[in-house]
């Protein structure tokens, strides 16, 4: 089954919404799915709730739609780097549910894996637990915590064939296996695209079931946070 689109805009028409929970791969700027963002973003669609590690920086990643006023709830683990995201969170503009970074990739992960909620000590006896179940086992505190199925997933991949079979490259794979397995839907950028057969069995991250539409991206702006030189 070819699951190639022609653009980032073709891949997500007649399937993001308002009101959508949306989720993204990539942890700051590294991975992040530029081409689907930028999509996204032009889509106009309002009154997202977005599960990300964090929302970009100012202008770039999820900071766009920041900027345009489409997010109205992050789900995220990080939240400095972003002015914007500061200010409309302070004002009272945004919305946040502030989860442990491996509280947040677990959630991700037993989505994917049809698994409902788990429990976890982390979190136990702070704000994180508050309104959560508390459970006693073998004489430690849980707090139960549930699974997230996001309506869409967007991810970045390095390689993939035209079935959705996955290759991440190096910490560009982060979040991006999990929050693949958990979208409803799933939609995946790459940077490389390959006939079905030319990719070696055992070289495959996450096979093509998790993967329901891919866009080519050959030329990435891939941009960083903080670059940092030394003298030589």
């Amino acid at each position: 089954m070819d699951k190639v689109y022609a653009s980032a805009a073709e891949a997500l028409k007649g399937i993001v919404a308002d009101g959508q929970t949306i989720a993204v791969g990539g942890f700051g700027l590294c991975g992040i799915p530029e081409a689907l963002i930028a999509a996204l973003r032009d889509s106009g669609v309002q009154g997202l709730t977005c599960i990300s590690n964090n929302a970009g920086v100012d202008g770039l990643g999820l900071g766009q739609l920041l900027v345009t006023r489409q997010i109205k709830k992050m789900i995220s683990s990080y939240v400095g780097e972003n002015k914007e995201f500061e200010r409309q969170y302070l004002a009272g503009e945004l919305e946040l549910e502030f989860t442990p970074q491996g509280t947040l990739a677990e959630k991700l992960r037993a989505g994917g894996a049809g698994i409902p909620a788990f429990f976890t000590r982390t979190g136990v006896g702070t704000i994180v637990a508050d309104g959560k179940e508390v459970r006693e086992f073998d004489g430690e505190q849980f707090v139960l915590e549930r699974s997230l199925v996001p309506d869409v997933s967007l991810v970045k991949a390095y390689i993939a064939d035209r079935s959705g079979n996955l290759i991440f490259r190096k910490t560009a794979r982060n979040f991006n296996p999990n929050v693949a397995m958990a979208g409803k839907i799933t939609v995946v950028e790459v940077e490389k695209l390959v006939d079905v057969g030319q990719l070696e069995p055992d070289s495959v991250h996450l096979p093509g079931i998790y993967a329901h539409r891919i866009v080519l991206n050959e030329n990435p702006e891939k941009h960083i946070e903080h670059r940092t030189v030394r003298n030589a």
